[in-house]
């Protein structure tokens, strides 16, 4: 059985690494490209766009793709709604691997904004010491609220238009807390601006600001287009068991 991920997330990740070496499986990782030296995949992986809905649903014809798992990150709105719109097109099974969000949580100090844009906005006219945990090609939005010290943690540097005063932590998740309570204290941070990822990766800057009753812009998800909607890596192996091209005969679950 053929199968194309679309990756970038920590769920991709893990639905690779269960799928590698079953000879049930063919699948493929398909990467954003948006970081220059992404960790090594035990499947075959590709990285770059397809070129909309069109390119993506010759890509999945050309390679004869009995099915498509969506593993994005939740803020990856276009990929999806081309996945959703190529599968529809060329009757490919789709699943979605939907990854719940953050809630707040009694001492939590949340300031809820509807993108970018009125993040930086919302940090107010006063100069503060900001700790920016979002992607790296958000970060121009920032321009516009230039009175602010920002701490970028990022996996690769920006190449956009940037505010005077922003100097930039490279690192990669999962963090803990006893460490994200050290970052914060040493760069002296007054406020965080995040997104609502989910997940446990970087879930302890949420924790950490909790206990440093320290505020956080909060950055909203919407919904994304989305297939058949699973919550983990092993609900969607489930999910390709049921699905026609699968002899489900010799295969089982690893790791589970």
């Amino acid at each position: 059985m053929r199968v194309l991920i679309l990756g970038g997330s920590t769920e991709a990740s893990a639905l690779a690494q269960r799928l590698a070496g079953d000879s049930r499986f063919e699948a493929t990782l398909s990467l954003a490209g948006r970081t220059s030296a992404p960790k090594p995949q035990p499947i075959t992986t590709r990285t770059g766009g397809f070129g909309g809905t069109q390119g993506l649903s010759r890509w999945l014809r050309d390679n004869a793709t009995n099915a498509v798992i969506d593993a994005t990150h939740p803020y990856a709105d276009r990929i999806s709604a081309n996945a959703v719109a190529a599968c529809r097109e060329i009757g490919v099974p789709l699943a979605s691997i939907v990854r719940a969000a953050w809630e707040m949580r009694s001492g939590d100090d949340w300031h809820v904004v509807p993108s970018t844009e009125a993040a930086a906005a919302a940090l107010g006219q006063r100069a503060q010491r900001v700790f920016l945990s979002l992607g790296r090609l958000e970060l121009g939005a920032f321009v516009k609220a230039p009175q602010h010290h920002y701490v970028a943690r990022v996996i690769d540097p920006p190449d956009v238009a940037l505010p005077p005063n922003m100097s930039f932590l490279r690192a990669r998740g999962p963090f803990d807390q006893a460490a994200e309570i050290s970052l914060l204290k040493d760069e002296k941070i007054e406020i965080i601006v995040s997104k609502n990822s989910g997940g446990h990766a970087t879930y302890a800057k949420i924790e950490a600001a909790r206990v440093l009753a320290l505020p956080i812009v909060m950055i909203a998800r919407h919904d994304k287009p989305a297939g058949y909607v699973v919550s983990s890596p092993e609900a969607a192996i489930a999910w390709l068991l049921q699905q026609p091209a699968h002899d489900r005969g010799s295969f089982s679950l690893r790791g589970v």
